[in-house]
């Protein structure tokens, strides 16, 4: 909080200080519907912001800048690495990915609450700065539908497939460290019982 956020509260004495925004993080194994319920999460509270990631890979051609990902150089995130500007960020497949602590302590300082859409080792890094967040984990059924799931994209090859799997498997073997999980075995379902967990926060309680 600035030196001027703090004169302001002390000169409205007796008013009721402003609401702190919410920082709510979603991660899942991939095929569990994460996407789809996030998606969901976003149209109904029109006043939620998603947080974007920013990463250093080439932009794909349907893709925009500022709306699917902030796209900055190497340089520039290896340089924000070194100032401790990112919330969280990890290298896949040899491009960097991350979240502005800025942008998050700006938002929620505003009163803003905040989706972030992270896997668990992101998450990891995320609790450490902010411990209050609110975590989410969604689970498929079981893990042969999560398989079954998967082929039926028909998009990636057996061996991607099977990373995928073995990667599914360790996130979630960690969805203890989050305070609740959702079973994703009907997405409607499993849509109001998100709304339903998030309106309880947004309001206090």
């Amino acid at each position: 909080m600035t030196s001027r956020s703090v004169m302001k509260k002390n000169t409205d004495a007796g008013k009721p200080a402003e609401k702190h925004g919410c920082l709510f993080i979603i991660s899942a194994p991939s095929g569990a519907g994460k996407t789809t319920l996030c998606k969901r999460l976003m149209n109904k509270f029109d006043d939620m912001t998603y947080s974007i990631s920013y990463t250093t890979r080439t932009s794909r051609k349907d893709e925009k800048n500022g709306v699917d990902y902030y796209f900055i150089s190497k340089e520039e995130f290896e340089k924000r690495i070194r100032e401790d500007k990112w919330a969280e960020w990890a290298e896949v497949h040899g491009n960097f990915y991350g979240t502005s602590s800025q942008y998050l302590n700006n938002a929620l300082l505003s009163g803003k609450d905040i989706l972030l859409d992270i896997d668990v080792k992101g998450t990891m890094q995320i609790l450490k700065r902010y411990p209050e967040s609110i975590t989410i984990f969604i689970m498929p059924p079981s893990f042969e539908d999560l398989r079954i799931r998967m082929e039926s994209r028909g998009s990636d090859n057996r061996e991607v497939m099977e990373k995928r799997l073995k990667n599914a498997e360790q996130e979630m073997s960690k969805r203890s460290l989050y305070k609740h999980e959702i079973i994703n075995d009907n997405l409607d379902k499993a849509t109001m019982e998100l709304i339903a967990l998030v309106e309880k926060y947004r309001a206090g309680n």
